[in-house]
């Protein structure tokens, strides 16, 4: 029942606090198709789609099939941030967070120097969020 009233306030907080982010991820939902296979994990739904990275937006957890449990763990960590941060989510999290994963020249600095993805802060403080949150380790 505890678990059920939180989960039932992040939702509320997602549908309002967090709207932009929420909408955006229900657009990317609505858009994979029904046949996607989804499944629940605490307060966030979690689809499988067809990109090898993961994307968190508000509740809505997109991964790639046989990831490892460690990248839903950090994915959570961004929808606790999303949860935190509200309308702010996209702009602190989001955009910074694309930017690192996909700009070619950070791309080639990660592996230049060695840097792993999950040093920059957004991917930091998800880990940090989701060990919490969750009790696991998550990405490293």
């Amino acid at each position: 029942m505890k678990d059920a009233l939180k989960y039932g306030m992040a939702t509320v907080l997602h549908a309002t606090w967090g709207m932009p982010q929420s909408l955006v991820g229900l657009s990317i939902l609505a858009m994979t198709g029904r046949k996607a296979p989804h499944f629940r994990f605490r307060s966030a739904i979690v689809t499988e789609w067809r990109l090898r990275r993961g994307l968190s937006l508000g509740p809505f957890i997109f991964l790639p099939s046989r990831c490892p449990r460690r990248l839903l763990i950090h994915e959570y960590g961004h929808t606790v941030q999303a949860l935190i941060l509200g309308p702010l989510y996209l702009p602190i999290i989001v955009l910074p967070s694309l930017t690192w994963a996909g700009v070619p020249t950070f791309e080639r600095r990660r592996l230049r120097k060695h840097v792993s993805y999950y040093s920059f802060y957004t991917e930091r403080w998800a880990n940090a969020l989701a060990e919490l949150v969750c009790d696991e380790p998550s990405m490293r």
